[in-house]
């Protein structure tokens, strides 16, 4: 099975923390030169600093910018991609605050299609033409398990989340006739910040303790757990992989056997 990416130039979303961070290190494991983009440069550098480097040459950055901000973030892609042609693209980023689709402002959803599915199209165009010039581009999207389920008092988050998966499905189509793929994974409760806070949010509205609030999310999940962050990075990181190159337009859960949709 091919799963090295010796050469290649992966650039990570969400990359301080959790599900991105993992993924940053499960695929410099592999070989891969990663760049990394969060908003928090102090935490930025530390992850780059501490990456594996399994090969002489490997090298990787990381640049601080906050995916609501598209004019800088057009910047910064362009500045990356100038030094080095980007191959694989980890569309992630932090999650909008919950609550029902009903109260949530105009602005509310706003914000959300910009931080996703805006930064998404914004990085893309930007890295689109090396994947082309390579013939090898792998984009996978950290979304949710809402495109199959939408969770209750996620509002916003449903909303965008599908539309994420939406234009993922629209491109993956677009691109593939020069060798790149575009497929979502879909994390289940991951132990992260997100979850975290998702629970201290629901435990301050309804009076339920965090435990009792955990305990209630877990006895929906099969595998009786959290997943864990490599987790869900093992599952995106095999997407990038050339083992993976026809797999494509498709979205995988990662939760445990929650999700109760046959596809």
């Amino acid at each position: 099975m091919q799963l090295d990416l010796t050469g290649r130039h992966a650039l990570v979303g969400g990359a301080s923390q959790g599900i991105g961070r993992a993924t940053a290190v499960e695929l410099a494991k592999l070989g891969a030169n990663v760049t990394l983009l969060a908003r928090s440069g102090e935490a930025l550098r530390e992850v780059a600093d501490n990456l594996p480097r399994v090969h002489e040459g490997q090298a990787h950055a990381w640049h601080a910018v906050d995916m609501l901000d598209t004019s800088r973030l057009l910047g910064v892609a362009a500045e990356v991609v100038i030094h080095s042609p980007v191959h694989i693209l980890i569309n992630n980023t932090g999650g909008p605050p919950g609550g029902a689709a009903h109260t949530a402002e105009a602005a509310a959803f706003e914000a959300a299609f910009r931080q996703h599915v805006l930064a998404a199209q914004a990085l893309v165009q930007a890295t689109l033409p090396g994947m082309r010039e390579a013939q090898f581009g792998r984009i996978v999207n950290i979304i949710s398990t809402s495109v199959k389920e939408p969770i209750p008092g996620l509002g916003v988050s449903n909303t965008v989340r599908a539309a994420m998966a939406g234009w993922a499905k629209t491109l993956s189509g677009e691109v593939a006739a020069n060798g790149i793929t575009v497929n979502n994974v879909l994390p289940g409760y991951t132990r992260t910040g997100r979850l975290d806070g998702l629970l201290a949010t629901q435990s301050a509205s309804t009076g339920k303790s965090v435990d009792e609030l955990a305990r209630g999310m877990l006895a929906s999940v099969p595998a009786g757990r959290f997943a864990e962050p490599e987790e869900v990075a093992a599952v995106a990181t095999f997407l990038c992989t050339p083992a993976a190159g026809y797999v494509n337009g498709v979205s995988i859960a990662v939760d445990g056997g929650r999700t109760r949709a046959l596809s």
